[in-house]
């Protein structure tokens, strides 16, 4: 099974299970695919884990995708201003009956 991993894994694995993983270094899209496979995982992690550490984890790929697409922290918080300004965020807990 393939997964993308944070940087210092297979360092880890090294030291604490002694052992060498096989991996490669993704590129292009193919780091794309996986940094969206991760985030679906990350987010079904906290879902079940209910742990902020979960959050930092999403929060982290989130970032990786940002760099990916050349989008800038700054430019990505004045979009979600935008939508925040435009729209609202989730403070009041609003439930749509449809």
């Amino acid at each position: 099974m393939k997964k993308l991993v944070r940087d210092k894994i297979p360092n880890l694995i090294v030291s604490e299970e002694k052992r060498v993983p096989r991996y490669h270094i993704s590129k292009g899209m193919e780091f794309y695919i996986y940094l969206k496979e991760k985030i679906k995982e990350e987010a079904q992690e906290f879902i079940e884990s209910d742990n902020v550490e979960e959050l930092a984890d999403l929060t982290e790929v989130i970032y990786a995708i940002l760099k990916y697409k050349k989008v800038t922290k700054g430019d990505f918080e004045k979009v979600r201003k935008y939508k925040l300004e435009g729209k609202g965020g989730f403070k009041k807990g609003i439930i749509l009956d449809v």
